[in-house]
């Protein structure tokens, strides 16, 4: 089982910066709009050297990487006397009003290639996210976030207990996000072992995880002796696999550029029965998981899609890989992700795209299955909710 061991973080300066103007959401959820309102708020906001704007070309990582090393020169950025874990709790409350609590623990973690059997992923990448993380990596020479990681060993939350409280803010969806700092070495020693105790399964952050295999492998390849130094690790956030305190909701797609002469809806009646339904967008998620169905939205009409038992043999049990098969019957297309049945309707209508469907949420132990198979999920197949926000500590691998 890989190493998890504790460091010496990269925080803001809590008497140069309030803490709530300078974090930011995950940079793949953030829209240029957002990006523009964040830089606004703050000029220390972290968006300016997680989320380098394209438009300011190639040299846009290497800007991150000066700003980044001027901030820790001004003390805007300190790091850290001592190495320590680091707790990070998440408090909302669902759409029922009751409160979801999720905590875990943010240390360094050995990497390994997934067949190894320590780090399991469950999700593809892209080539395109994993080329921007990657120039990100090589100029800031530091883990702007973390990757999410799941452990199955019981009691690993009890073990954060009483950690020392460092910052809290809320975030724009009402989520309260606190960091604290665990320096007691009985209690270090005691996270050390649970976590390294089994593998650990991906949860969020996969670009982030194969960007930092490829950067490790780089810097083992430049080094006389062989081995990439702190790029050995990386940042990880790793929280109990227990599911009522974990929320994963669904990645919804957008479809466009179909040629004009498709009938979608033909083409999606070789492997779904399509009945007719009115969507509202609170209750059309508790319909589709009563009919077991996916939600076809067209610029004029809606349907449940339920899934045809024999066209979809063969196919694995998940709404993206069922949609991916009926998709590939129906010729060119682009597909888009989208989060939110609202933004996914509002797309149609309006035009944005040719159609939408909604997805059910995949469950927390079908990602553990496929990840324990050794199998991957299409991408944006998951979205594990709240999110910590970027900007909370940083951890350098030079």
């Amino acid at each position: 089982m890989p190493r998890f061991e504790p460091f010496r973080a990269i925080r803001y300066a809590d008497d140069l910066v309030d803490i709530q103007q300078v974090v930011a959401p995950p940079y793949d959820v953030i829209s240029p709009d957002r990006r523009a309102r964040l830089m606004a708020i703050d000029p220390h906001n972290v968006v300016r050297i997680d989320l380098p704007d394209e438009a300011d070309g190639p040299d846009r990582y290497d800007e991150a990487a000066v700003m980044f090393a001027a901030w820790r020169a001004e003390g805007v950025l300190r790091q850290d006397d001592e190495p320590a874990f680091y707790t990070y709790r998440m408090d909302l409350d669902d759409l029922a009003g009751h409160p979801v609590r999720t905590i875990g623990v943010l240390g360094a973690l050995e990497l390994s290639r997934p067949g190894e059997g320590a780090i399991l992923p469950h999700e593809q990448t892209t080539p395109k996210a994993k080329s921007d993380r990657l120039d990100l990596l090589r100029s800031t020479r530091a883990n702007l976030s973390a990757i999410w990681g799941l452990s199955p060993v019981a009691g690993l939350t009890a073990l954060l207990h009483d950690p020392e409280p460092l910052a809290a803010w809320t975030g724009s969806d009402g989520t309260r996000h606190q960091l604290g700092r665990i320096c007691d070495t009985t209690q270090i020693a005691a996270i050390r072992e649970a976590i390294t105790a089994a593998p650990i399964v991906i949860a969020d952050g996969h670009h982030r995880y194969e960007t930092s295999l490829t950067y490790r492998d780089e810097r083992r390849n430049a080094s006389a002796d062989g081995t990439a130094g702190a790029a050995e690790d990386a940042l990880v956030f790793v929280v109990e696999l227990v599911e009522s305190e974990l929320t994963v909701l669904p990645i919804h797609r957008l479809i466009d550029e179909l040629p004009e002469a498709t009938d979608l809806v033909a083409a999606l009646s070789t492997h779904f029965d399509l009945h007719p339904v009115e969507i509202d967008a609170r209750a059309i998620g508790v319909e589709m998981v009563h009919a077991g169905a996916l939600c076809v939205v067209l610029p004029d009409r809606t349907y449940l899609a339920v899934p045809r038992a024999e066209a979809m043999i063969g196919v694995r049990d998940l709404d993206s890989s069922r949609l991916d098969a009926a998709l590939a019957t129906v010729g060119p297309h682009r597909l888009r992700f989208q989060h939110g049945v609202d933004n996914i309707v509002d797309a149609v209508r309006r035009g944005d795209a040719q159609a939408g469907v909604l997805l059910r949420p995949v469950r927390v132990p079908q990602i553990a299955e496929i990840a324990h198979g050794g199998e991957r999920m299409p991408p944006k197949s998951t979205y594990f909710h709240p999110k910590p926000s970027t900007g909370a500590l940083f951890r350098t691998v030079d």
